[in-house]
């Protein structure tokens, strides 16, 4: 009988500890003041699944906008070294239409604006990997690698094997993979490359004691910088599927090479993260060599993450929506707009701007894929024209705006890249640049279907309704 009041006791305990937490973790969330719309859906997630809400908030919901990474000083001194091989932003002549983004990056982020570079797109794995590997190849100093996923398969391995050679050969490696995206490589295979000259350090180290919101915000870059005078940026990781395809089709990604002076800011985005995990400063004029002109793109390299007080890329977007008059084409894998996104794009869309958005009919995310289906309505009925990718997985970030500017990089059009996750995209300014990307876009168009707000509209109760379900959660996604 006493065993059974003590056990009673103990539940009880429990119970209300549970609830003391649980309360208190909700006052923790609403004193934050984050997005309503997050704060009610953290709420939810407390009230509706207990225990389990407790968990799911220690592992992905602590907020640490406020915390640093990396200290002011360090990062203008690295900054710095960037900035100095800038030109002067009279002497660009940046397109007048897009004057006020360029001065809105440069004064959120410090974002230089640089002249005198090249870029060359890559829409498939199989060109991308080919010229990297090329380039790689050349590398005389050093090669700086950075990547959220980056496995131990055939083209891992033989990224690999490329990086050891370049060591052996004197070249300097450093390597930083996403210590969650890279979960399913096994971490013998990164000691094997550092037992052979190569420098390699995981972005936020998740070790199973210290296991908090480092699940939650991800190092989602990829960045290649070699003998910094060639640089590579976009949406694809080291990883075969970016060759073989999935089972519904390609693989159908973008990525782009910069040769000229806006591998500088390449640099510093690569230089800058490493400090933030490996506490080694590396600014010398090594890394930052003087660059002649390749070609005649303005290019501002932009970063974003969970740190600091605003969300540069989003903020960067809102900016280049609102003044387009003419077209805004966007390929994302993801759709999950912050209301202020969705807000401009049904906007431009009403003042007669031509809004095409691209998205894949399958995706490699149930649940987020299921969200971004939940928003196709409030574009339609805007007449923003919107194509599902049937050729495979559309993985592809790049938007093109008027005939003039192009971005293109890491982020996806979602909650999770604009809050969560650390970014970087191009913002580049150029005639000849925005017409390849509008190839790019229009052969896609060929292998695309046109949404339509009648066929949309006979989904089935079920379907609108796990739709419905998802949007709840989407600020978490």
């Amino acid at each position: 009988m006493e065993s059974m009041e003590a056990a009673d006791n103990l539940i009880l305990i429990f119970q209300i500890l549970y609830v003391v937490t649980a309360l208190g973790t909700m006052i923790i969330v609403i004193s934050e003041n984050r997005n309503p719309l997050k704060t009610i859906s953290w709420v939810l997630i407390l009230l509706l699944l207990p225990l389990v809400g407790l968990i799911i908030y220690y592992f992905f919901g602590e907020d640490s906008r406020k915390q640093r990474l990396i200290s002011h000083k360090m990062y203008k001194k690295l900054n710095r070294r960037s900035i100095g091989r800038k030109e002067l932003l009279e002497t660009l002549n940046p397109p007048a239409e897009h004057r006020g983004l360029v001065n809105l990056l440069n004064r959120l982020k410090g974002a230089p604006l640089y002249g005198g570079s090249n870029v060359t797109f890559y829409s498939d794995g199989i060109a991308k990997f080919y010229a990297l590997f090329e380039e790689l190849e050349k590398a005389k100093k050093h090669i700086h690698i950075q990547y959220y996923i980056f496995l131990d398969d055939e083209i891992g391995r033989k990224t690999r094997d490329i990086l050891v050679r370049k060591a052996a050969e004197g070249v300097e490696v450093r390597l930083i993979y996403d210590d969650v995206g890279s979960w399913k490589a096994k971490r013998r295979f990164f000691k094997e490359m550092q037992g052979q000259g190569i420098e390699v350090q995981p972005f936020l180290k998740v070790a199973f004691k210290f296991l908090t919101s480092r699940v939650n915000y991800r190092n989602h870059r990829k960045i290649v910088v070699i003998d910094g005078k060639i640089g590579f940026v976009g949406g694809m990781n080291i990883a075969d599927r970016y060759i073989n395809g999935v089972s519904f089709g390609t693989w159908r990604d973008s990525h782009i090479k910069i040769e000229g002076k806006a591998v500088a800011g390449l640099q510093t985005s690569f230089l800058i993260d490493w400090y933030s995990s490996r506490k080694e400063f590396l600014a010398s004029d090594t890394y930052y060599p003087v660059l002649e002109s390749k070609g005649d793109n303005l290019i501002q390299l932009v970063t974003s993450g969970p740190v600091g007080p605003f969300k540069d890329i989003h903020l960067g977007i809102l900016q280049a929506i609102s003044t387009a008059k003419e077209c805004i084409y966007i390929q994302t894998p993801y759709f999950v707009p912050t209301d202020a996104l969705l807000l401009a794009l049904q906007m431009a869309s009403m003042r007669g701007v031509d809004v095409r958005l691209m998205l894949p009919r399958h995706s490699d995310t149930t649940f987020v894929h299921i969200a971004s289906m939940s928003y196709l309505k409030d574009v339609l009925d805007a007449k923003v024209s919107v194509f599902f990718y049937e050729a495979g997985f559309l993985h592809s970030k790049l938007m093109v705006i008027d005939g003039s500017l192009t971005i293109t990089g890491s982020a996806n059009m979602d909650v999770r890249s604009f809050e969560h996750n650390f970014e970087i995209d191009a913002f580049i300014y150029n005639e000849n640049t925005c017409d390849a990307a509008k190839d790019i876009f229009f052969r896609d168009m060929e292998q695309s279907s046109l949404l339509s707000a009648e066929e949309w509209e006979k989904r089935s109760r079920f379907e609108k309704f796990k739709e419905s379900v998802m949007r709840l959660f989407s600020p978490l996604l």
